[in-house]
């Protein structure tokens, strides 16, 4: 198990990019999203990512989460090279390890909350672990409304059912990308106090795509992607230092 110190504490290492690139088109149309990434996502911490519109934020998630393919570099997800793996094996190890979490809510209309949180698993032909799963449900406030189906759910509940569906099979990590996009603030807030809670409590690890100053300071840790690369990382951020930073990212790009 790869480990890295914190802070004085050791934490192994849930997912790592190494020198990762993605490349689109050739030649005149030649488009850099990743160039050379290397980054480290560690096991039970919170981690936002962002930067400007076209930084490369979205597809580097995909690339660390097997979403996407990649032109260049390494992936882990904990021991495994994802960059090794056949379709089938890729499938299986994005069911098994890895929760996600869109900005579009991704439920099936004809199933109950229940049913769409437990759907991974039931496909994958394992049962949940009820105390597990009565956990997660308590945490995202859900048990008064399991028989319902996303049509009777506000949105805020609808993302509530996809939290806890990301968190259901006890994932290695869970990837959001913009989790809270479609969300009103107050509801935006649960779903992010629902992601920091299952890190603080249950230990989960999270990584969140997002462009949002006070999304991104529920986070432990933001990482900062510019032109396709990392250019900063800030500890236990607040919203204005969020937002500080990105105002002087802008103007940066303005002047250069």
């Amino acid at each position: 198990m790869t480990t890295t110190s914190i802070a004085g504490r050791t934490t192994a290492v849930a997912a790592r990019a190494t020198d990762l690139s993605k490349i689109y088109g050739q030649g005149e149309t030649q488009v850099v999203a990743l160039d050379r990434v290397s980054v480290e996502f560690r096991q039970s911490e919170f981690t936002a990512i962002m930067g400007p519109s076209g930084s490369g934020k979205s597809t580097l998630m995909h690339c660390v989460a097997g979403l996407d393919t990649f032109s260049s570099g390494s992936v882990r997800i904990g021991e495994t090279e994802l960059g090794s793996l056949k379709d089938k094996q890729l499938t299986k190890l994005r069911r098994d390890k890895i929760g996600f979490i869109f900005q579009a809510f991704n439920l099936l209309p004809t199933l109950t909350a229940l049913e769409n949180i437990t759907l991974p698993m039931d496909i994958a032909g394992r049962k949940p672990d009820k105390q597990w799963l009565d956990t997660v449900i308590r945490m995202v406030g859900l048990r008064d409304r399991l028989g319902h189906r996303p049509s009777q759910l506000s949105g805020g509940q609808q993302q509530r059912v996809a939290v806890a569906r990301a968190l259901a099979s006890r994932p290695d990590i869970v990837f959001g990308d913009e989790p809270t996009g479609n969300l009103d603030s107050r509801s935006g807030a649960e779903v992010l106090g629902f992601l920091r809670n299952s890190v603080r409590e249950l230990g989960q690890t999270v990584v969140m795509v997002t462009h949002d100053p006070v999304a991104a300071a529920y986070a432990d840790r933001v990482v900062f992607l510019a032109d396709g690369r990392v250019v900063d990382e800030m500890i236990r951020p607040t919203a204005d230092g969020v937002l500080d930073f990105m105002k002087q990212f802008d103007a940066k790009g303005r002047t250069s």
